[in-house]
């Protein structure tokens, strides 16, 4: 009986002791903060992270107060969305240099169901009726609620799709998708804010072609304009482009920028006191604003089956523009990113945010670019902004009741500056491929018709329909007659090394279907020749791969790698079989070649088609010392064109001899 009670014991422990193990693995995948957190390096990244967190502090008061303004509640709430989304994100998101906070789009998005469901009237933002809860009146009360209900809806939206595992389909935004809504996006935003830049009064207009409705209404009152706002309103936009454009130009020189953005809001704020501008020229000024935070409550769980479609449209364009960001750091600055974290990242920064009056929030593209440009490390730059706006939101924030209307509208447009560039990106597409340009123009058109959501959409079904037709009976991406062969080759100078190639052919369209999962697998396959050890002994030994199915979805990891060889090796695309191709296949191989050059590994392209070629040069910062482009490979020849100086080169295998004939540039 002893004994069996110790085998008990011991496998209750062994159970114990796995659950234990299974918790902590699940912890440290959930919460990157744990990862991160604990190996932080106080001496080298505490400075840089500090001076991020400071500059990055003023941009989120600045912007957290003009996009309250946006999504139709009191400014005060904008700066709380300032501050408990970022620590939720700082938790649980993986992106190292992504700003999350209040954001333009969202803030759109939900402005619709603010303003349908709490219509203004008579009312303002800036009413005297303070009879509520910190002194803002019960109207002010009723709009945030809603804007909270569409928060808390968008983010179980999110949460949802984390649980249903919906980051792979990620892969069906296309980089023309996401350029085209976000400027589109964009667009409505300025259009929203051109009544404040105005000083006009005139109602909300929203729905299908409110974006013409809007300009139409504005030139048929064109004569209300306020001449002290349009005037301020200009003097705030030139001075908010000039001040940027020297600290873009000037960043590498200057460690700290200009905060022009809260400079000007002091400025303004004062002149607007001294001048009495409110009432000698009923210039319109922010109000009223409570100091501290709010005790959490509820939202208003009763109007949740009326925000639906602002939830969802919250929901996909904040994640949408959040990952995009997202992946762009984790490539700038080489560490992973997991689609579906993020989604859970984005969700719980929406759903407990709601609980304290925040409007929607997501990552913003000039708060991240500002982290890049002030040499931020970690996300302790974004917890340092939280610190930083708390005393704000307790001693700062009642001093901003002569901040006028028009100022924060100014800088709203100048801060979607980023967005609106996007434009240019028109004649990338155009000399790359064409469709993709069609699919930029159209999916831009249907956004600022309806909204932003509803171009998403559209993006999409069409990016997919038209890869349909194009691409009718592919159903795999075949890389096929991967041959690794270890060679010694000759040059004039008779020095004698050992290289490796492998050859690669690539017998299918790459479309943004099948586009990331062939730079996985690809990369895969170098990992794979990396780390085995077999491939270092065995000089002559080839191996054969086969790969994959183009409709499902795969993340690189981007892992450091070290090659058994010291000797430089080659891989060569066999592009005779890539029928066609799309932005998104061609950034792909731009990505390969410069994963390859950074593993110390040359790249080689054969029967490419001038369009091909003519598409990896415009997009792509290839050498042009070095060849690139070949015009075939056949078996049982010779090997020429290999190095600078484009001397004839002898290469032997078991398998015979290899030939890359005529370096096309």
């Amino acid at each position: 009986m002893t004994g069996g009670k110790r085998k008990r014991n011991a496998v209750c422990r062994k159970i114990q002791a796995v659950r234990f193990e299974d918790i902590k693995i699940w912890c440290m995948r959930r919460l990157p903060i744990l990862k991160w957190m604990p190996v932080y390096n106080w001496k080298e990244n505490l400075i840089p992270d500090t001076v991020s967190g400071m500059m990055l502090a003023i941009q989120q008061v600045t912007q957290g107060l003009a996009f309250a303004i946006l999504s139709s509640v009191h400014p005060v709430f904008g700066l709380y969305g300032s501050f408990f989304p970022v620590i939720i994100y700082a938790i649980f998101g993986m992106g190292h240099h992504v700003a999350t906070g209040t954001f333009a789009l969202t803030s759109l998005i939900s402005a619709n169901a603010v303003e349908r469901l709490v219509p203004s009237a008579s009312a303002n933002f800036t009413t005297n009726n303070n009879s509520g809860v910190w002194g803002l009146s019960e109207f002010e009360m009723q709009r945030i609620g809603v804007a909270a209900a569409v928060s808390f809806l968008g983010g179980i939206i999110q949460v949802v799709m984390f649980m249903l595992q919906l980051g792979s389909a990620t892969f069906l935004l296309t980089e023309p998708v996401i350029s085209a809504m976000t400027t589109g996006a964009a667009t409505h935003v300025v259009t929203s804010q051109v009544k404040y830049l105005l000083g006009m009064k005139m109602p909300y207009i929203s729905g299908p072609l409110g974006f013409f409705h809007i300009y139409a209404y504005i030139f048929e009152n064109i004569r209300s304009v306020q001449l002290e706002a349009l005037l301020l309103s200009l003097l705030s936009i030139a001075v908010l482009v000039l001040v940027k454009e020297l600290n873009e130009k000037f960043q590498k020189n200057i460690k700290v920028v200009l905060p022009i953005d809260l400079l000007l809001i002091i400025a303004t704020s004062v002149a607007c006191y001294c001048a009495d501008m409110e009432y000698l020229y009923g210039l319109e000024v922010v109000g009223h604003i409570p100091e501290g935070l709010p005790s959490p409550k509820p939202p208003p769980m009763n109007v949740l089956p009326e925000v639906v479609t602002e939830a969802f449209g919250v929901a996909l364009v904040g994640y949408v523009a959040s990952l995009a960001l997202a992946q762009d750091s984790a490539k700038k600055f080489k560490y992973t990113m997991d689609d579906n974290q993020e989604f859970l990242a984005h969700g719980l920064s929406n759903v407990i945010p709601s609980f304290f009056f925040c409007i929607p929030s997501a990552a913003a593209m000039g708060r991240t670019a500002l982290l890049y440009s002030t040499g931020a490390r970690t996300q302790v730059a974004c917890l340092i902004s939280c610190a930083l706006i708390l005393v704000v939101i307790y001693t700062v924030g009642p001093m901003l009741y002569w901040l006028p209307m028009c100022v924060l509208a100014s800088i709203i447009v100048v801060g979607l500056k980023g967005m609106l560039i996007q434009f240019r990106d028109l004649k990338k597409y155009w000399n790359v491929d064409k469709v993709d340009w069609s699919i930029w123009v159209s999916t831009y058109v249907f956004t600022i018709c309806f909204a932003a959501n509803v171009g998403l959409l559209y993006g999409v079904l069409c990016t997919i329909v038209i890869v349909i037709f194009r691409f009718p009976r592919a159903k795999t991406l075949n890389l096929k007659d991967v041959k690794e062969v270890e060679y010694k080759y000759k040059t004039e100078d008779n020095c004698e090394s050992l290289k490796q190639v492998n050859i690669v052919s690539v017998n299918n369209p790459l479309v943004f279907l099948n586009a990331r999962k062939f730079h996985t697998d690809l990369i895969k396959i170098i990992q794979k020749d990396n780390r085995s050890s077999q491939a270092c002994e065995d000089v002559n030994k080839c191996e054969q791969n086969t790969l994959l199915c183009s409709f499902s979805n795969g993340s690189c990891h981007g892992e450091s790698l070290q090659s058994c060889h010291s000797e430089q090796r080659v891989l060569i695309l066999d592009c005779s079989g890539l029928n066609f191709f799309d932005y998104t296949g061609v950034s792909v191989l731009l990505q390969i070649y410069m994963d390859c050059k950074s593993r110390h590994i040359d790249v080689l392209l054969a029967h490419c088609k001038a369009s091909l070629i003519k598409a990896m040069q415009y997009g792509g910062n290839l050498e042009s010392e070095t060849p690139v482009f070949f015009e075939s490979i056949s078996s049982h020849s010779h090997f020429m064109g290999m190095g600078h100086d484009h001397t004839r080169t002898n290469v032997q295998s078991e398998k015979g001899e290899l030939e890359l004939r005529s370096p096309l540039f």
